[in-house]
């Protein structure tokens, strides 16, 4: 996929991430990237590439009565849009604070896209399996972790959290070189 139909989805995905968007602050940010992003964009090529969008199914064209057109994701652009996010989300490592952060879920099968996509994203991002549905990891990540987690609708299933003490924490500190 050419890098300006990447930038088209992500920006349809910023109005999408926008609706997901719980607070204030996320969704001043999410205005802010997709304002900027979009003063980049050439309109002519940016015509030819929304029709080669919707002829791949990527997104849906919907007529309006007053003769505008709107453009959605299909659930096959989401999915793109979102692959190519997650290719650039990272975690800034700072100095350790001492406490640990958790991920917890419990995501039901029907979501089971979501929840696998979860888990192999947050292993990528360097979390520690602790178990099957909870990971570990040392520095701060709960806005990562909302992306995440919001952009697949699946909030209601995980829980994320700070702890200070966790028992026998030898091997995380090694693993995780602290």
């Amino acid at each position: 996929m050419s890098p300006f139909k990447q930038k088209i989805l992500l920006l349809l995905l910023g109005g999408l991430s926008f609706g997901c968007s719980y607070t204030a602050r996320n969704q001043w940010k999410v205005i802010k990237t997709v304002s900027r992003e979009w003063k980049k964009i050439d309109k002519k090529e940016l015509h030819k590439e929304i029709s080669s969008l919707y002829h791949s199914k990527l997104v849906k064209k919907t007529e309006n009565q007053d003769g505008t057109y709107t453009f959605t994701l299909t659930d096959k652009g989401r999915l793109k849009a979102l692959t190519y996010n997650f290719e650039k989300l990272t975690i800034k490592q700072k100095d350790w604070d001492g406490k640990w952060r958790f991920i917890i879920f419990d995501i039901p099968e029907k979501f089971r896209v979501g929840r696998n996509a979860l888990r192999e994203k947050i292993k990528k991002l360097g979390f520690y399996e602790l178990q099957k549905s909870i990971f570990i990891f040392p520095y701060e990540c709960s806005n990562e972790t909302e992306f995440i987690v919001e952009f697949f609708g699946i909030n209601k299933y995980v829980r994320y959290g700070t702890m200070d003490f966790i028992d026998d924490d030898v091997y995380l500190k090694n693993h995780f070189k602290l």
